[in-house]
């Protein structure tokens, strides 16, 4: 979880994190311990995300141009922007190595502060510090959030349509093409999260969501209330059955009904769920911290 990303976190708790992980696996810092691959204690997209972007060519407007580019291309032309790209690449790969040295000592320092630490204790920090992040526990999906719809014909057979997306909450960005989220599916709620940020833009108790279902094998449908989420993800199936088991773990007197085409917007009712196990629909609020210090 840590390693793909899934923990936003500043990169100091990252690399505490990695220390600890070290303490857990090595005990007390020795010369002699075996040392992970950089890429088994740290996400390597946060080395990655410190490199140059690669510099933006504007594409040529006319085709005159364009055949131009692809003749010098073939010539003495291309062999040298060939030759750029290569030195330009093995530079980045130059500095990765030096991003990556820079962070191993870092970890190392921390490790070294850890002295006299147990295994069992290094293991609990470590649970605890990831449980600082208001998701821990939740399973994590990459989606892309197409369409957010009133459910405004509901009963009256209107069909889907792709929409322009609208705010989730006072704090959701609008856009009219698809957003990359997070949906993070929990024992008690669902929640909608941008990548990185450990904050949700909205989240949903199990009482508030009516129905779900698949449209095809990439398409996913979440009616929450008065409104349609519609989600582009190649995980259709591991979200239904996820949902499924928490939904059927809560206890609820009557799950929501999982359609397979739902070519119109789904007419049950919302599912009831014994008093007190749901609060109250309404903004998502932060919880504080459990621990000081996991993945």
């Amino acid at each position: 979880m840590v390693l793909r990303g899934y923990v936003p976190t500043s990169e100091e708790t990252l690399q505490t994190l990695a220390a600890l992980r070290l303490q857990s696996l090595n005990s007390d810092f020795s010369t002699h311990a075996p040392f992970p691959r950089l890429e088994e204690l740290f996400p390597p997209h946060v080395l990655h995300a410190r490199l140059p972007p690669p510099p933006h060519r504007p594409p040529s407007k006319c085709r005159g141009a364009r055949l131009r580019a692809g003749l010098l291309a073939g010539g003495l032309w291309g062999q040298a922007l060939a030759k750029q790209r290569a030195e330009r690449d093995q530079r980045l790969r130059g500095r990765l190595r030096e991003e990556g040295a820079s962070t191993m000592a870092a970890i190392v320092e921390k490790w070294k502060l850890l002295q006299g630490m147990g295994r069992p204790e290094a293991m609990a920090a470590y649970v605890a510090l990831v449980r600082e992040w208001p998701g821990f526990g939740s399973t994590l999906f990459d989606v892309d959030l197409h369409a957010v719809r009133p459910r405004l014909g509901v009963g009256q057979g209107q069909p889907w349509q792709w929409a322009t997306l609208t705010p989730l909450s006072p704090q959701s960005p609008v856009g009219s093409g698809p957003q990359r989220l997070w949906l993070g599916i929990g024992a008690k709620a669902v929640s909608l999260y941008k990548p990185g940020e450990p904050e949700p833009l909205d989240s949903f108790c199990y009482g508030r969501i009516s129905s779900f279902g698949a449209s095809d094998s990439s398409t996913f449908r979440l009616s929450v209330e008065d409104r349609d989420l519609l989600f582009e993800t190649s995980q259709v199936d591991e979200i239904a059955q996820l949902l499924n088991t928490y939904l059927a773990s809560a206890g609820a007197q009557r799950l929501p009904r999982s359609q397979e085409h739902p070519t119109s917007p789904p007419t049950s009712e919302p599912t009831v769920l014994p008093q007190g196990l749901c609060p109250a629909a309404g903004p998502w609020q932060h919880q504080p911290p459990v621990g000081s210090s996991h993945s």
